[in-house]
Parts: C-alpha cells; structure tokens; sequence
C-alpha cells in the first residue's frame, strides 16, 4: 500500500454513485459527480405538513421524509444552487409550487459516515400543480399531515413498519414554531 501524504484520501472501493474512502485513518462515503450539495425542503399548506414517503433499500423499508434531493445530479442542472434545486426538488416530488423558499440551516447528517451537507429550506405559499411522485423511477407518495395530528400519524406509519427519518421531527418542530408567522 502506498504511502499517503497528511489529508491525502485512499480509494477503499466505489459504485455507480458513491465512494468508499480513507483519510487519516478515517473510512467514509463519498458522493460520486459534481453536485452542488443536498437539500432538505419543509413546508405546510393550509396547515398541514407536506411529507413524502419512499422505499429505501438500505433499510428494507418505508421511510417517511420531507422532500429531499440532490442539487446538480444530472447534466441538465450542474452547478445548480441550492434554492433552485429545493423548489425543483418540491414540485418533483410533491408537485408544490412555492412562493417563497428561504434557507434555515445546513449540516451533516451522518458526520461519522458521510462527507455530505444538508441544507434545509423553508418553502412557503405552496400551491398544488401536480400530483408530483418524483422523476424516473421514483415512486414517492405524497403526505399532508395537519401539523396537530403529526405526532398520531407518525406513529401510526412506524406500526405499519415505517421508519421516520430524524429530520422530520427538527422540520415540524421548526414549522411549530414559526407558524404564527404564516
């Protein structure tokens, strides 16, 4: 094995869209491509929350999220900022068109596993378009969940075997708190 040079990464292994490498001792994924970043995007309409739900095979099941994607990850978008991908990423999926989006905080969500950036964004007058679902093979279903009966519908997905993602829960908790403001 050859010697690396202080921060240099080592290739461990790579797939169609991500790589496993090693810094400092450190392994961890990578995002293969030239993305701009990741977006996260939190919303209501008319009082209820916009959630999305999707298979996810790294973890055999449903999880419910708020509609995410990447920034960048195709030809027709390189470079592409970060708002924009949010309210492209919104109306895909959900098929909301937002007056407003602004940014609320970025971060990693696995610093441990992962190199990647979440950058959350508030969307706001959210108006219905489509029936959304996603792009390609996406099969996304789509949630309004009224903000006050959240805690009940989560739980009732998790007993039908549904994991939550986290973030969801930083999302509604943000949304609850800045509701006065809509």
């Amino acid at each position: 094995m050859k010697k690396l040079s202080d921060g240099e990464k080592e290739l461990l292994g790579e797939g169609r869209h991500v790589r496993l490498v090693r810094r400092r001792g450190w392994e961890y994924a990578e995002r293969k491509g030239n993305l701009s970043g990741i977006v996260v995007i939190v919303g209501a309409a008319a009082g209820k929350a916009v959630l999305v739900s999707q298979w996810r095979e790294p973890v055999e099941t449903v999880v419910v999220e708020w509609p995410a994607g990447l920034a960048g990850d195709s030809v027709a978008v390189r470079g592409e900022a970060l708002e924009a991908a949010a309210r492209r990423e919104l109306e895909e999926e959900t098929g909301f068109v937002a007056q407003t989006v602004e940014k609320l905080w970025a971060g990693p969500p696995s610093a441990g596993l992962s190199d990647e950036v979440v950058t959350f964004f508030h969307a706001s007058g959210l108006v219905r378009k489509s029936d959304g679902g996603g792009v390609g093979d996406e099969q996304i279903q789509v949630h309004l969940v009224p903000l006050q009966d959240a805690e009940a519908w989560l739980a009732a997905a998790e007993a039908k075997g549904w994991l939550v993602d986290p973030k969801v829960w930083a999302g509604l908790y943000w949304l609850r708190a800045h509701a006065a403001e809509e």
